[in-house]
Parts: C-alpha cells; sequence; structure tokens
C-alpha cells in the first residue's frame, strides 16, 4: 500500500508502528463522529440541549464536523483513491490538526459543563466517551511521521508540493464557487450563532475554524485555491460579492445583518487604512478620525432636528459627496504639515490629531465652542436613507424573502465595499501604487530615483481619508446618530484606531482580502464574547501575540510580505546563488 507521508519527515513522537498508527487515528475519527448520537450531560441547562440522542445538537455538531474532517484526512494515509486532492503536500500535519480541533472543541464542551454545572456528576456516559473517543485520532497522529523535525513543523506548510493537474476552466470554476458556498456557510453559521451567556457556541466554533484552517494551510490547500483565485480573479472576485450579497437572505432576524453591515463599514475603512499602512508603509494612529469626519458631516445635512443645519437635507449621493470631500478636506489638512516626518514620529502626530477631533467635536456644543456638533450629545434623529423611491428603513418583500432594515443598509454597504475594492485595486496596480511600495520599501532610494515622496504620501492619505468618509456616510444613518465616544484611539470594541490598524496587520497588510477577513473577525468575535467584557483587550492582545508569533505577515499574506518575514528555503522559492555558474569563470578561478 502506497504511503502519502512525506519520506523525508522527522521520527514519530509516540513509538508506534506506523499501520497501527494510521487505524488508530481512522478508529478514532469513526468513534468520535459515533459519540456525537449519544447524550453528554442530563440536563438542557447547558446551551444546545446535549441530553438527546441519536443526532447531534449543539456543540456535538461542531465535534462531528471536526471528527468528518479528521477522518478524511487520515484516509487519505491509507491512498484512498479520490481524497488525495484534499493534502497536496503529502504530509500528515493536517491529519494531526483536524485531530486537535476535533479534540479541543470536545474536551472545551466537557470542561464547561463540568465548570458551569458544577462538577463532572453532570456528564452523562456519552461524554466521557466523546473524550475518550477524541483522544484517540491525536495519539495515533502523534505516532505518525512528522512533517519535519520539530513542533513547529506541525504547524507550517511544506516546502515541495507538487503542481496539480491542469483542469478545465469549467472545473475550476466550479471548485472556485464550492469554495465560496463552503465560506458563506462557516460565516453564516458563526454570525448565528446564540448568543449564550459564556459565548460557549461560538468558542467551540472558533476552536474548530482556527484548527481546521491550520490544517488547510498545512496541506497547502490554501495555495491551491489561491493558485486558482489568481488564474481566474475576475470571476472570483464576482462570486464572492455574489456570495455576500446571499447572505441576508440566509438571514431569519435582522439582528444578524445588523452585524453584517457593521462589519461591512468597518472592512471598508480598514481597506482605507490599507492604502496609507501596506501600501505606503505609513503608521496611522488617528485614522479613525476620519470616519468621524465624514459621519459628521452626513449628519449635519441629513435634515435631522438635532443638527445645526436643520433645515438643510441633501440627497443621498449629495451626502456621499459632502462626506468624502469632508474628509479628504480634513485628510490634506493632518497631511500636508505632517507627512514630512517619518516612522515613530508621524505616527505621534497622527494619534494627535485623532485625539484633538475627538476632543473637538465633544466641545463643539454651544457653550465649550461653537455650537455645531450639539458636544457629547451628538445628533440624533438622522432618518433613513431614501434613494428613487426605495426607503432603507422599511421591509422590502423580495419573492418569500423579507430583507429588513438592516439588509437593507447591508445591500447598499456592498455596493459601496465593492466600489472600494475596485479603487484599491486599481490604485495598487497603477504607477502610483508602485510608487506608495517603493516609498514603503525605502524612501531614500525612492526619492533618489525621482519620486517626489511628499507628494506620494499626500495622494495616499487624502485617498484613504476619502475612503473612510465614505463609510462613514452610511455609517451615520445605519446607527440613528453620531457622537464622539467611538472616536478613539482603543477601546473594548471597534471601530478604533486600534482595531482598525489591528484589522489591517491582522489580515494581511497590502491585499485586499486581507483586512476584510481582519475586520470581520476582528467584529464578530466581541461582539459573540461579550461575557468577557473587561478582559476582552487582553484575549485579543494574547491571540495576536501568538499570530505575529506563528505568521507575522498576517492571515492572508502578500507575497513580497512572506519573503521578508521568512528565511530563503522556509517557502516554496529557490534560494539565489552569489555566483553564477559559468564554466568560463570556474576555469579562470582554477
Amino acid at each position: 500500500m502506497t504511503d502519502t507521508t512525506r519520506p523525508d519527515g522527522g521520527t514519530p513522537l509516540i513509538p508506534l508502528p506506523h499501520g497501527a498508527a494510521r487505524l488508530l487515528t481512522t478508529v478514532g475519527a469513526v468513534a468520535t463522529i459515533a459519540s456525537t448520537t449519544l447524550a453528554w450531560t442530563w440536563t438542557a441547562e447547558f446551551p444546545g440541549d446535549l441530553t438527546v440522542t441519536a443526532y447531534p445538537a449543539g456543540l456535538q455538531l461542531l465535534t462531528l464536523t471536526g471528527g468528518i474532517l479528521t477522518l478524511l484526512y487520515a484516509l487519505t494515509l491509507w491512498d484512498v483513491r479520490g481524497l488525495r486532492w484534499l493534502n497536496p503536500a503529502r504530509t500528515t500535519a493536517p491529519v494531526f490538526l483536524t485531530a486537535l480541533a476535533a479534540f479541543a472543541v470536545t474536551w472545551y464542551t466537557i470542561l464547561a459543563i463540568a465548570i458551569e454545572l458544577g462538577g463532572l456528576a453532570n456528564l452523562e456516559p456519552g461524554g466521557y466517551v466523546a473524550a475518550i473517543a477524541s483522544l484517540l485520532p491525536v495519539i495515533g497522529a502523534l505516532a505518525l511521521p512528522r512533517p519535519g523535525d520539530t513542533w513547529k513543523s506541525y504547524f507550517a506548510k511544506a516546502d515541495d508540493i507538487p503542481r496539480p493537474a491542469p483542469l478545465p476552466a469549467w472545473a475550476e470554476r466550479v471548485a472556485i464557487t464550492l469554495a465560496l458556498a463552503l465560506g458563506l456557510v462557516v460565516f453564516t453559521y458563526g454570525i448565528s450563532t446564540p448568543d449564550d451567556e459564556y459565548g460557549e457556541t461560538f468558542s467551540g466554533f472558533g476552536l474548530l475554524v482556527v484548527f481546521s484552517a491550520w490544517a488547510l494551510f498545512s496541506a497547502g490547500l490554501t495555495d491551491r485555491f489561491s493558485a486558482l483565485n489568481a488564474r481566474h480573479k475576475g470571476f472570483a472576485t464576482s462570486m464572492a460579492f455574489l456570495a455576500a450579497a446571499v447572505f441576508p437572505f440566509t438571514q431569519t432576524e435582522d439582528h444578524n445583518a445588523n452585524i453584517g453591515v457593521n462589519i461591512l463599514i468597518f472592512a471598508t475603512v480598514a481597506l482605507g487604512l490599507n492604502i496609507v499602512v501596506g501600501l505606503t508603509g505609513l503608521l496611522d494612529l488617528g485614522y479613525v478620525a476620519f470616519l468621524g469626519v465624514g459621519a459628521y458631516a452626513a449628519a449635519l445635512v441629513s435634515g435631522s432636528e438635532y443638527s445645526r443645519f436643520s433645515g438643510t437635507q441633501l440627497p443621498f449621493w449629495g451626502a456621499v459627496l459632502v462626506g468624502m470631500g469632508a474628509s479628504l478636506v480634513f485628510g490634506v489638512l493632518i497631511g500636508a504639515p505632517t507627512l514630512r516626518l517619518r516612522g515613530d514620529y508621524l505616527a505621534i502626530v497622527t494619534l494627535g490629531f485623532g485625539e484633538i477631533f475627538r476632543i473637538a467635536v465633544n466641545n463643539l456644543d454651544g457653550s465649550s465652542g461653537p455650537d455645531i456638533t450639539n458636544g457629547p450629545n451628538g445628533i440624533a434623529n438622522i432618518p433613513d436613507l431614501e434613494m428613487f423611491g426605495f426607503n432603507f428603513g422599511d421591509p422590502h418583500d423580495i419573492g418569500s424573502f423579507t430583507l429588513g432594515r438592516f439588509a437593507n443598509y447591508f445591500l447598499l454597504m456592498l455596493i459601496f465595499t465593492a466600489i472600494v475594492v475596485l479603487v484599491f485595486t486599481r490604485a495598487a496596480d497603477s504607477r502610483i501604487g508602485r510608487s506608495w511600495v517603493a516609498i514603503r520599501e525605502d524612501e531614500t532610494a525612492a526619492t533618489a530615483m525621482g519620486i517626489n515622496g511628499f507628494r506620494v504620501k499626500l495622494i495616499a492619505f487624502a485617498l484613504g481619508a476619502a475612503l473612510a468618509g465614505l463609510a462613514g456616510t452610511v455609517s451615520a444613518h445605519v446607527s440613528y446618530s453620531v457622537v464622539p465616544t467611538p472616536y478613539q484611539f482603543a477601546g473594548a470594541a471597534p471601530p478604533n484606531s486600534a482595531f482598525l490598524l489591528a484589522a489591517v496587520v491582522l489580515g494581511g497588510m497590502g491585499t485586499v482580502s486581507g483586512p476584510l477577513l481582519g475586520a470581520s473577525m476582528l467584529y464578530l468575535i466581541p461582539e459573540k464574547l461579550q461575557f468577557l467584557k473587561n478582559y476582552e483587550l487582553l484575549a485579543f492582545g494574547l491571540a495576536l501575540v501568538l499570530l505575529m508569533r506563528f505568521r507575522p505577515e498576517g492571515i492572508i499574506a502578500n507575497r513580497r510580505r512572506q519573503l521578508e518575514f521568512h528565511e530563503t528555503g522556509q517557502l516554496d522559492v529557490p534560494e539565489q546563488k552569489t555566483l553564477p555558474e559559468d564554466p568560463a569563470v570556474t576555469k579562470a578561478g582554477a
């Protein structure tokens, strides 16, 4: 029987015969799947009602998913036809990581039952069976040949992934469509998880997603999918936005659409910051102020009775232009005197300007300053948008589906996100985009080559500010009011400058999908883990430290960033020789 593991693997951590290790992993995966049909506790007080038998419920569904993934990757060790594509790298790492995913979810559930309900006495025999069954594949995976000689090899991608056989264009597009459909299912499940008292379901979902995504990365599937996207870039982008547009139709309550529209607003602002930080390399710590400028500008011309210009109500497109224009002017006014600074000095100055904006709008209340922003009370009762007779505040029926207020704004914001993505990609691929990258890599060398560094940086600053102002315009109408509180450097929840910067770094600087993914994670996680309260920032900081340790280039990495953060040989990049192998040179040297 063919052994699909890498021939250069390290010594197994547990001394077992290779056949026994494969059998233990496979049997353990089957037992893990079977354990989800048993009752894990006797009381329905634990979220998800794990008292039922014959079918999984609650967190058992996540254990079932982890068990199925473990079984599929275990079967690749047996060289089962039709499953080889799951493990292009031919490594044991994804087997271990998927087993770890099922183990983590199961043991987290067992411990949560014991802690929350007051002891192990609250477990049914099925809970003990699940705990033991989920441990077996982990032991079996540790008895398989390691991908390398260190523990870190379990969490790294193999260097030599064979190229796949060419597929017809239609087959590749079907693969992209299926992958995006799976992504929509995962996101929909995550955003629809019930608001448990201690976030049990979402925590288990997070454990499963993290280890499963790591398994796909180590198997080389993410690289295969990236290559498909590169060959069908236009089709993949269109299908991604189509999947996002389908999202409101999968929801039965408007609350989840509210989370979705706020994620899009946050992601759009992060894309604007990605121009400044990711492409140009300027550390801006007060970027959220541009979102606030756009929101306040739109609120002032919205026709709200609390606006200083309550008699003025511009149509939506006029409000969009006002918000973008105000943010652009504000960006130029900040950038013109400060962009001659570099590094930490620029970061400190932008932080100061961000705080100046928040303090200014907080004091423009008619007593501490001119009556413009209504001070800490902000501008309330902002009316809903109305375009071409379509009122975004009213529910609308489309066939058998009813789109609520937030679903309407979600689809509107999705259009704006598509516009921002188009602007970002076109700008990044243009001459000015190459100038931004040159400034980021070495401003002195770029200036010596004839690039006007100050002008190029000012354009990036102004464009990023205008895109943030665009998102702020929609944000003002979605939230019904604008107050100074969110527009600060750091806070327990987005939007704030620290979270925006983290979304860019976490997702992957210089990429399009990176900030979108980072913003989605950083908005959704605090929303679902509200029980952490004052410990949210601590948990977020620890997670960020771990990510920067193991993947400093971000989740979705720019190729150039990968080469910067990893030595030659850690990626599938041929080593560069210092001298050409020229026979004449060799002979002369001899």
